[in-house]
């Protein structure tokens, strides 16, 4: 299986906060996409997010994609739509700050539900894929949701922001069918598909 975070969108220029703001693809977005190479799979789970269906659908044209509506981003409630700059002053924002990022965000999704229905979607991905027979996918999905399923089901296990990754990079991973269907949910990582300079992934 193969995680990719969605290209640029115009608010990833800017630094801002894009949850559930559905932004599609800019102009750099779609061009960071040209000419790059992404392994190929037999079928391919998205955000219902423009941005991650935009991403799909230049990378993987001729794929079966299916949406699953769990892997959206975090909705960042008074924080969506803006960056550092704009939000500072806002004590509330302090408040999120200091607390390393804990505590919920005001007015919009706490880190305990937005993770738990990160897990649920990538379950739902999993799930479908080994009853279709199916070997290879890949999952176009958000930064946030990227760093929560590997959080969550990744072995060895890192933090949550450790995980973080570029626009249009991902993480190879595999995982035991057999061992899933006994309730065994971990995962392997095996690289991280790096965002190569000229272009292209490795």
């Amino acid at each position: 299986m193969y995680l990719i975070r969605h290209s640029i969108t115009y608010g990833n220029t800017l630094g801002r906060y894009i949850g559930r703001t559905d932004e599609p693809l800019c102009k750099e977005g779609q061009k960071l996409l040209e000419n790059r190479k992404y392994p190929p799979v037999q079928k391919v789970y998205v955000s219902p997010l423009k941005r991650c269906v935009m991403t799909a659908n230049i990378i993987y044209p001729e794929q079966r994609i299916q949406t699953v509506n769990d892997l959206a981003e975090c909705d960042f409630g008074i924080f969506e739509n803006k960056n550092y700059k704009e939000l500072d002053g806002d004590f509330r924002y302090q408040s999120w700050v200091d607390s390393g990022g804990t505590l919920p965000f005001p007015g919009g999704e706490s880190q305990e539900t937005f993770r738990k229905r990160c897990r649920r979607g990538f379950e739902t991905a999993v799930e479908d894929a080994i009853d279709s027979g199916i070997k290879t996918t890949a999952l176009i999905i958000h930064g946030g949701t990227i760093m929560a399923i590997l959080d969550h089901f990744a072995v060895p296990h890192r933090d949550f922001y450790d995980w973080h990754v570029k626009n249009a990079g991902g993480f190879e991973i595999e995982l035991n069918e057999a061992c899933w269907k006994k309730g065994i949910r971990e995962v392997t990582v095996c690289r991280e598909l790096e965002s190569a300079a000229d272009g292209e992934k490795t």
